[in-house]
């Protein structure tokens, strides 16, 4: 008889999730994973298979939590510019908390890749739907007047996720959200 699951996954996920961003995969040990989450060992492969599958539960937990949430802020803003400022600053203030521990997604590509496909893919996703998010509040803002006419949706959205990735690396760098906001102020100047 199969005995059951005795914790509860989503809440693990989410442990992991903050273990492994502040630790990062590699620094990141299965005895850590079993004594942050309080579950056994076996447990944790019983539920996910091995440490790739539960950093891979955690990067698909951050990509439906807090990733999906900086795309509908986009969706909430009064005009274009606002919506995007509105991403990249709430982009800053999460990747400079705990100490300037970045972005889980771009830490984990660059941690990770090009050894792991899966994490690269689950990355260039999350990436994707940044940049098509990005593009159709563009395309409404161009015909609200909101944004030159003379650029193409598309290449700007492309633009402003590079723009994203460079300034979530940075902020391992320094992790100070009053240093790094009016770089979004520059990259906002490639909206006139």
């Amino acid at each position: 008889m199969a005995r059951t699951r005795e914790f509860d996954t989503e809440a693990a996920v989410g442990r992991a999730m903050d273990l492994f961003w502040a630790r990062g995969y590699e620094a990141t040990s299965v005895r850590d994973l079993t004594q942050h989450l309080g579950i056994g060992q076996g447990s944790l492969y019983a539920a996910f298979g091995d440490k790739d599958g539960l950093y891979r539960a955690a990067l698909e937990h951050y990509r439906t939590t807090l990733a999906a949430a900086a795309l509908r802020s986009l969706e909430e803003g009064a005009d274009a510019r606002t919506a995007i400022r509105t991403l990249l600053t709430e982009r800053i203030r999460i990747a400079v908390g705990g100490d300037g521990q970045g972005c889980l997604a771009v830490n984990a590509v660059c941690e990770r890749s090009p050894r792991d496909e899966a994490t690269r893919r689950t990355v260039r996703d999350m990436q994707d739907a940044a940049r098509e998010a990005l593009t159709e509040v563009l395309r409404a803002g161009v015909e609200r007047g909101e944004v030159a006419k003379r650029h193409d949706p598309q290449t700007l959205a492309a633009f402003l996720v590079t723009f994203l990735n460079g300034l979530l690396v940075s902020s391992k760098i320094t992790p100070d959200a009053t240093a790094l906001e009016p770089l979004v102020d520059v990259a906002l100047t490639a909206l006139d």
